[in-house]
């Protein structure tokens, strides 16, 4: 059973690296080693290496270019662009000073798991601070845990808050932003993110995800109030379908949406390496996608994006994807 409690002010104190100039940066990468201190059971797939993986990918000399940042630590009100107050509030109430605790039968708090959340909190509203503000083109936050299956009053499927939401309306709130497009690539769909901007026009969410697969959401009869664009796939399904289903349906409606930021929920277990799911995307894939949303993004929105790390556990093609996206960023 899905533990049921998860806004306000997003004031972020950042230790962050200083910038020789104030040129325009071309990829941004936030991260934080706190990320590794969210700790979960043995044996579970979305586990402190995944951090190692990627930072490990990231040290190749592709990309020694990468402005890099630390995450701050935002306020945990930041949480309620998604959430209401009194989830918040009951998470933090629960949250373990040693051990742990079971919030549903795949999500569980270890004693860092709450600064791990408040760091990506940090994250992403930073990201979006540094790419609306004109002082990255964009963005990628190497963060964990994921967010995509966070519900407004619901934890579930290793998630705890949305940040792909918090981004958004971070962005809305604090910058004017009207619109923002979520693109979820995430082998998972994102039921979390679905059911938070059903009902909200100026908030976008497309995904290609497996069905059927956990969580049974996103069927494409699903489309809120004409803002959500669902693209189910077949397990063995590979880059082929997945450039179809933009070409034919996440692209266009994307453009006549016409997004000034778009977020990027970075999902990389679609990866035909990955335990989790039954899609045969490779590193070249995520390579395409990325730099479709960014062409798009550049129509739009000024070429304004922020990336967001969701899913991916095999450590070898979440590395290959994670850097065939950020090279794709970088490239923008």
């Amino acid at each position: 059973m899905a533990f049921q409690l998860g806004i306000p002010g997003a004031s972020a104190i950042l230790t962050m690296a200083t910038h020789a100039s104030e040129s325009i940066m071309s990829t941004l990468y936030v991260t934080h080693p706190a990320f590794r201190d969210h700790l979960v059971t043995p044996g579970h797939p979305e586990r402190p290496e995944r951090m190692r993986a990627v930072e490990q990918a990231m040290e190749a000399e592709a990309f020694q270019a990468l402005a890099r940042v630390e995450a701050p630590l935002a306020e945990a009100a930041v949480a309620t662009l998604a959430h209401p107050e009194a989830f918040v509030e009951a998470l933090d109430r629960v949250r373990p000073r040693e051990g742990m605790v079971r919030i549903d039968g795949d999500t569980t708090m270890s004693p860092g798991t709450w600064e791990a959340l408040l760091r990506a909190l940090g994250a992403s509203t930073l990201a979006v601070d540094e790419v609306v503000g004109g002082r990255a083109r964009n963005a990628f936050c190497a963060m964990r845990p994921p967010g995509h299956h966070a519900e407004q009053t619901t934890a579930m499927g290793f998630c705890f808050f949305n940040f792909a939401v918090v981004a958004a309306r971070h962005a809305q709130k604090a910058h004017g932003v009207e619109k923002v497009a979520i693109v979820d690539f995430d082998v998972h769909h994102g039921n979390g993110t679905q059911a938070i901007v059903w009902d909200d026009p100026s908030i976008m969410y497309a995904s290609t995800h497996q069905m059927p697969l956990f969580p049974g959401t996103g069927a494409r009869s699903e489309t809120g109030v004409g803002n959500i664009v669902n693209c189910p796939m077949r397990g063995g399904d590979g880059g082929d379908k997945f450039r179809e289903a933009f070409d034919d349906a996440i692209l266009p409606s994307l453009r006549t949406f016409s997004p000034d930021l778009i977020v990027i929920s970075a999902g990389f277990d679609a990866h035909a390496r990955d335990p989790l799911g039954g899609l045969m995307l490779r590193d070249t894939d995520y390579a395409w996608m990325t730099q479709e949303l960014m062409g798009v993004a550049d129509e739009t929105a000024g070429g304004r994006v922020v990336s967001i790390l969701e899913g991916g556990y095999d450590l070898t093609g979440l590395a290959q994807s994670t850097a065939a996206h950020v090279r794709a960023l970088m490239r923008g």
